[in-house]
């Protein structure tokens, strides 16, 4: 599928010249394999499955032709693996965020669709919020019976908002990450921009071309100016801000710290953050 030109710089470029992954008629069992990975790819959101958590029992139902590809997902998505990687460590409104993302391949397009499916939440359950998805028009047309959902918001294609292409880089992180590992956490992505209904700023995940990218977070107070003021700077004088998560201090270890760095000392800062157990999540100029 086209994405952009931009892919390699998006994160994208895995898509790219990828086709749906569909069980046709006359399928193999190299075929419904490769049905089953890619399922639990797209519905657990690219996170690691150890064989014991493996859904064997919906899974020898799709092999013997008793269920559907649709029906796979329904399990997948309803079942307790996936509520205890995203329901239960989640806020209501992060868990539609990646319902959106996991069965119907796009981000929300804005606040309404979140109310719609707060509301089935509350009021019908999680079994009832999830068949919303799956029984929809919106799935049946792009999807069927047959196809695994897939990253349908990096398309540009009729039918489709155009806000949605924004939207959709602050639920994706990059194709090696996974959406238990982001240093965002639990909190949700889109309610700013969607209470506000405004587009998003597109932040290249992390690995483009451009170098690290995160979206910066706003109580993150610098720490530490590394190497006093910054004061007469030539060509190699930029200034570089590192925002770290998990790094420790006195046995605390802190949700966020942001180091101002001048060019010649980052290599050295990044060191040290390291070797005290930091996570970098950006590196920007300052």
């Amino acid at each position: 599928m086209a994405i952009t030109s931009a892919a390699s710089r998006l994160g994208t470029i895995a898509f790219r010249d990828a086709a749906p992954v569909e069980l046709r008629q006359n399928w193999t069992e190299e075929d419904v394999e490769a049905v089953i990975r890619a399922v639990y790819r797209q519905v657990l959101g690219n996170d690691y499955v150890m064989n014991s958590e493996r859904l064997t029992s919906p899974e020898s139902l799709l092999r013997n032709g008793t269920i559907t590809v649709r029906e796979f997902v329904r399990a997948v998505a309803k079942s307790e693996l996936y509520k205890t990687k995203f329901l239960y460590p989640n806020f209501q409104t992060r868990v539609t965020e990646l319902n959106y993302k996991h069965l119907l391949g796009r981000a929300p397009y804005d606040e309404s669709e979140v109310i719609y499916h707060l509301d089935i939440y509350e009021n019908e359950g999680f079994d009832a919020e999830i068949d919303s998805y799956i029984d929809s028009v919106e799935y049946e047309n792009n999807f069927g019976d047959n196809i695994v959902p897939y990253y349908r918001g990096f398309e540009t294609i009729p039918g489709q908002k155009t806000v949605g292409f924004n939207r959709m880089f602050r639920l994706y992180r990059g194709y090696a990450n996974s959406d238990r590992a982001q240093v965002e956490g639990s909190k949700t992505r889109l309610a700013r921009e969607l209470g506000k209904n405004s587009p998003n700023t597109i932040v290249a995940p992390s690995g483009g071309s451009d170098g690290w990218s995160y979206r910066p977070t706003p109580q993150a107070a610098p720490y530490t100016c590394v190497g006093g003021a910054f004061v007469g700077f030539g060509e190699e004088g930029k200034v570089y801000r590192i925002e770290v998560t998990a790094i420790r201090k006195t046995g605390v270890r802190r949700s966020n710290t942001t180091y101002l760095v001048p060019y010649e000392k980052l290599s050295t800062q990044i060191q040290q953050i390291l070797k005290k157990g930091g996570k970098i999540a950006s590196i920007t100029t300052a």
